[in-house]
């Protein structure tokens, strides 16, 4: 059987994920064969398998990290809330149907077997698993029912490194209140405590953790710096969303949804020199960008009714008729069109059969049923006008995942639906190659008299190599490999 060992969080965001990936490029590089899992993911932004199946897009990220192809049975139960009581529960990769949360926490029981069965079929397969837990595994509320954190541990027999966060302060109460609220027979499989985004004299804080390795008797196995590092994010937690924009030739300026989903979309351009992304929650932040883009979102039709209630849309309206470009993509792309139909109540709609207006800049209608599409798709891409008419011919490689399709009628054989310099498409990860991204980021600089400005793409699957690299290469420095190869080894 393989080996395993587990990384859970004193909360949210404490850096579970960032370590996973990090130990599963360590592990590869070291030639272990190691496979990422989470039994329970809760995010917006998903990928789909070559089988055309849905898991989170932390644990491909992980996979890639890995050098191994991401597979549904490395996340079978995906969560993508809908509403702020709603989620669509997908289980090995396949709608099960949206639930709110009460239902489901007296369901996630019965998905045990499908856990446990997934986590074996890596097994069979891989020689160390590592696992990554959910939250925090002392949500006391929530423990007797717990199929991600501790729950999980003890049904793998896994051994656990436990992370905190210093950057939001207190680590030392995250990390013994967790320790103190842990059953005895749970704290015992914690074998570790990392301190995670550190910044500043790593000497000043040798009292604390010589008296947080007393109080608690379990050994800090690392001091991991704060790192600006870019890995594609799973959840709206996202530090891109907050953090200084830099200065650039070409503005971009992305609407924050509050279901935003699969903003990863955007990576490729927020890595151009050059180049400016914005992402933008009311029309004061607008101002004048070179494109706006609807990215990807949960619930398109309460997205758009939020759009249309803080005034987005009748700003984004009037920029389209003075000629500005708009990219709409997934969801964002189905607001673009004239009418939304939900008549099965797909969308949370307050009834079924309930229908809306879009904004009426494209030629289609969007009708939303209870298949969801999940495809990879690749080929090239057709259907552009405008000054993005260049695009047309270049090849491109991604995938589809979307709830709604254009009805009956209407024309969509083409990659892109396009009228004027109003665009959308249903296919994410489109500009990742870098000489899409080029060629429409070099069209926006010549529409403003910079034609000829020294704008590179981005090769995405290089850069993300080297940052997993890089991400090894810190890990190695700040953690105590060898002891935790030995917890590795030795398990519980």
């Amino acid at each position: 059987m393989a080996k395993k060992i587990m990384i859970m969080g004193t909360m949210s965001n404490a850096g579970k994920s960032l370590l996973c990936t990090g130990l599963c490029r360590i592990l590869a590089q070291d030639g272990a064969g190691v496979a990422p899992f989470k039994s329970q993911n809760m995010a917006l932004n998903s990928y789909i398998t070559e089988e055309g199946l849905e898991m989170g897009r932390a644990q491909v990220v992980q996979a890639e990290a890995a050098g191994i192809k991401p597979q549904v049975k490395m996340n079978p139960i995906l969560l993508k809330p809908t509403s702020d009581t709603l989620s669509q529960v997908i289980v090995n990769g396949k709608v099960r149907g949206n639930m709110p949360a009460r239902e489901y926490y007296g369901y996630k029981k019965q998905l045990i077997p499908d856990i446990l069965d997934a986590f074996h079929r890596l097994e069979e397969d891989f020689d160390v698993i590592l696992l990554e837990g959910a939250g925090s595994p002392v949500e006391i509320n929530l423990k007797d029912e717990d199929i991600v954190n501790m729950g999980l541990a003890r049904m793998t027999h896994a051994p656990v490194l436990l992370v905190g966060d210093i950057d939001r302060g207190g680590v030392f109460a995250q990390l013994l209140g967790t320790l103190d609220l842990l059953e005895p027979e749970e704290k015992a499989l914690v074998k570790g405590l990392i301190i995670n985004k550190f910044r500043g004299d790593a000497s000043l804080l040798t009292p604390g953790i010589t008296e947080l390795e007393e109080r608690g008797s379990v050994p800090v196995l690392g001091l991991v710096p704060y790192m600006d590092v870019e890995l594609e994010d799973e959840d709206s937690l996202s530090e891109r969303f907050t953090r200084k924009e830099r200065e650039g030739v070409v503005d971009l300026a992305v609407i924050r949804f509050p279901r935003i989903s699969n903003f990863t979309d955007f990576l490729a351009f927020e890595n151009m020199e050059g180049v400016r992304v914005r992402y933008v929650e009311k029309p004061s932040q607008l101002e004048n960008p070179d494109m706006i883009l609807l990215p990807g979102t949960k619930n398109t039709m309460g997205d758009l009714l939020w759009m249309r209630q803080n005034g987005l849309e009748a700003a984004i309206l009037k920029a389209a008729g003075f000629g500005k470009v708009i990219f709409g993509i997934c969801g964002g792309y189905q607001m673009l069109g004239r009418m939304l139909f939900d008549p099965e109540g797909i969308e949370n709609a307050p009834e079924k059969g309930s229908e809306i207006r879009g904004m009426g800049l494209l030629h289609m209608d969007t009708v939303f049923t209870g298949e969801k599409e999940r495809s990879q798709v690749r080929g090239k891409i057709t259907g552009a006008e405008g000054i993005l008419k260049e695009l047309n011919g270049l090849s491109y490689e991604g995938y589809e995942i979307h709830m709604g399709r254009k009805a009956a009628g209407d024309e969509g054989k083409t990659v892109l639906t396009s009228k004027g310099n109003v665009y959308g498409t249903y296919v994410h990860g489109l500009f990742d190659d870098p000489q899409v991204s080029e060629k429409m980021v070099g069209a926006l600089a010549g529409q403003k008299g910079l034609a000829g400005t020294d704008i590179r793409g981005l090769n995405m699957k290089s850069f993300k190599e080297s940052q997993y690299n890089y991400l090894a290469d810190v890990l190695r420095e700040a953690l105590d490999m060898e002891k935790i190869y030995q917890i590795i080894e030795e398990g519980v």
